[in-house]
């Protein structure tokens, strides 16, 4: 899995293991995705972390190949990578640069992804793959512009993958979180502005990141056999979706 160091994305490394999966975890911070792998071994489970840069098509390549070498085949990939919001203001102040880079890591890398990944779940006889989004794709956010773009393209990625490859075995769907309390929100948001979001969720708490690594696990498995081309919203009920 891409973006698995911290966050949502080791949470649902963990659970993976859990649910018995054995787990590659690639991140730009190689030394998360070890340490993240080291704490799953432990606990009995098997995992091993790795360096990734996801807008790279060779480390994606890496990541897959890594997977079959360690454990034999690769029968699903979950897309984590999210980030470069630094700078993304409003339409009329966000800089060509940090749209670039926002593109680069919020859709770029899925791209790539998909692209190291699907040919080698086709080839098995199928697979899954999960994309994380945003319910900011959806939201309106007066405050950003290219994240909110970049993860709509996520969105037609996983809709194109899902209509050209499901009769070849391939499932591929989407997870848009609402506000989840990861290390990197932590680092960003203040206890005032966190207070202010429960206000608006229909919830007595903000999201964890267990509660996508539930969806995720789902995903993965058998039971979400019939599940094909969806954008799942796992929000609290900040947004409510047909």
């Amino acid at each position: 899995m891409a973006g698995g160091g911290r966050g949502i994305g080791a949470a649902t490394a963990r659970r993976l293991a859990e649910e018995g999966a054995s787990v590659v975890i690639g991140d730009i911070v190689e030394q998360w995705a070890v340490d993240t792998a080291a704490a799953i071994r432990g606990g009995g489970g098997k995992a091993v972390g790795v360096h990734l840069d996801g807008t790279k098509a060779a480390s994606q390549a890496a990541i897959v190949a890594m997977a079959i070498d360690e454990f034999g085949a690769l029968n699903f990939y979950h897309s984590n990578l999210a980030g470069g919001t630094e700078g993304d203001i409003d339409v009329l102040n966000c800089t060509e640069e940090v749209l670039d880079r926002s593109f680069a890591i919020n859709a770029k890398s899925h791209f790539l992804a998909t692209q190291a990944a699907l040919p080698v779940l086709i080839e098995s006889g199928g697979g899954a793959m999960i994309y994380t989004s945003s319910g900011a794709a959806i939201g309106g956010n007066p405050l950003q512009v290219a994240y909110p773009m970049t993860k709509n393209a996520v969105h037609a990625l996983v809709r194109h993958v899902a209509r050209k490859y499901g009769k070849k075995g391939i499932r591929a769907n989407g997870i848009c979180p609402g506000v989840v309390l990861t290390e990197a929100v932590a680092e960003h948001l203040t206890d005032e502005y966190v207070t202010s979001m429960l206000r608006t969720v229909p919830h007595r708490r903000l999201g964890q990141p267990e509660d996508i690594a539930a969806a995720v696990a789902f995903l993965a498995s058998e039971d979400s056999a019939w599940v094909n081309g969806q954008l799942w919203h796992v929000n609290g009920g900040s947004l409510f979706r047909d």
